[in-house]
């Protein structure tokens, strides 16, 4: 069963943006049909059909904000278009006479418009030239009208210039996200780096000190063997001389290994998620992933740690919910890494001989793993008889922690 819990998280307007986007169009069609009709743009005193028809396209041209982030370019387009062909209509062809001469011609709706192509087209070059001509169009610079050409600028300037704070903002943040992550990989560079050289110190000074003294034990055992009067002191001798020998073989293995890096945490990270489903699945149970946002977005640590939880949360529905179906949903974000696994009722009983092996503590000690990286764990049986266990992870955690 899906898990409809993930889909409802989050901002409102990050989770449905077309309705978003439908709504903001619907509102300025609204706001630009009142305010033509109340005489504030082109609506003639007396008006015909013509009046209507373009009254009618007007509101066409403003609901193309709907596709304002696929179509930047179409939507400053439309209503360019729209705006120069009604100043046409009213001069130099004068078949529409405006009640109020002298204003301008263009809908507010040019401002949302004039958003788009710097915010989500790719090609800063084509959008600054669509806005040039969008700006020619709108502030009318034939009529010579000073007011409507200041009023015009200051209209599609707004739009841009919130974009370019925008993008930069946007910019800002992944610049900071870049570095967190290379301070990240330098300070577990420098731990790693620390740790070989304190055990390179241990194993010199174990060598320097505790081979020395041995040694000389070793030397002296084999001197009193030489020297004793008599057989039984000349056995002891040989004994504590053998002895002797074999701490320093043992010793001189533990020194070997104190100077051998170790190979560290082989957990895999996000990347094995798709490894762990794919075993559920080839076992018999039903395992759906869905994965959201990017997952370079995760630590290697906090990856390691969502790996664990999955395992254990999947290895519980073996035990414990034969037959279940189980959803997994990961979002990677910036700030965090929300992990969701949610199995339905199970069609079977457990079966004793799984859910009796394990120590029972799988699920408090993942909890108190996550704890030491300040995440969250939650884990509690659904209405609908399944069971859902939801981790929540920082994006990054201290290096100090993730060796825990």
């Amino acid at each position: 069963m899906t898990d409809d819990r993930g889909a409802c998280d989050g901002p409102w307007h990050r989770r449905h943006r077309l309705a978003l986007d439908v709504m903001i169009a619907t509102a300025f069609v609204l706001l630009d049909t009142g305010l033509t009709m109340a005489g504030a743009t082109w609506w003639p005193a007396h008006p015909g059909t013509l009046a209507w028809v373009m009254l009618g396209v007007q509101a066409l041209a403003c609901a193309s904000l709907a596709v304002r982030r696929t179509a930047p370019l179409t939507v400053v387009g439309v209503l360019g278009a729209f705006t120069l062909a009604v100043t046409l209509l009213i001069a130099p062809a004068g078949v529409l006479t405006p009640a109020h001469e002298g204003q301008l011609w263009a809908p507010l709706s040019t401002m949302p418009a004039a958003y788009g192509p710097l915010f989500y087209q790719r090609s800063r070059r084509t959008a600054y030239l669509a806005l040039a001509a969008f700006t020619l169009v709108v502030m009318q610079p034939w009529e010579l009208s000073v007011p409507n050409m200041t009023i015009g600028l200051l209209r599609i300037a707004v739009g841009p210039l919130l974009a370019l704070y925008f993008d930069t903002r946007r910019r800002l943040m992944q610049a900071l996200v870049e570095r967190a992550e290379r301070a990240e990989r330098e300070r577990h560079l420098l731990a790693e780096q620390a740790r070989a050289d304190e055990r390179a110190r241990l194993a010199g000074e174990m060598h320097d000190v505790v081979t020395h003294r041995v040694s000389l034990m070793v030397l002296q055992a084999g001197a009193l063997k030489v020297t004793a009067p008599d057989e039984p002191t000349r056995r002891a001798a040989e004994d504590l001389r053998a002895a002797g020998c074999q701490a320093l073989e043992e010793l001189r293995d533990l020194v070997g290994i104190l100077r051998t890096a170790p190979e560290g945490d082989q957990t895999p990270s996000v990347a094995g998620f798709a490894d762990l489903v794919a075993v559920s699945v080839a076992v018999g149970i039903p395992t759906e992933l869905i994965e959201q946002g990017d997952p370079a977005l995760a630590s290697p640590v906090v990856g390691r740690t969502a790996y664990r939880v999955l395992r254990e949360a999947l290895t519980n529905v073996r035990k414990h919910a034969p037959g279940a179906r189980v959803s997994v949903r990961v979002e990677y974000g910036n700030a965090q890494l929300r992990l969701t696994i949610r199995n339905t009722s199970p069609s079977g009983g457990p079966r004793s001989a799984l859910a009796d092996t394990g120590s029972g503590l799988g699920i408090a000690q993942l909890r108190q793993r996550i704890e030491l990286v300040h995440g969250t764990l939650r884990a509690e049986p659904c209405s609908d008889g399944g069971f859902s266990v939801e981790a929540t992870l920082p994006a990054f955690v201290p290096t100090a922690k993730s060796e825990l």
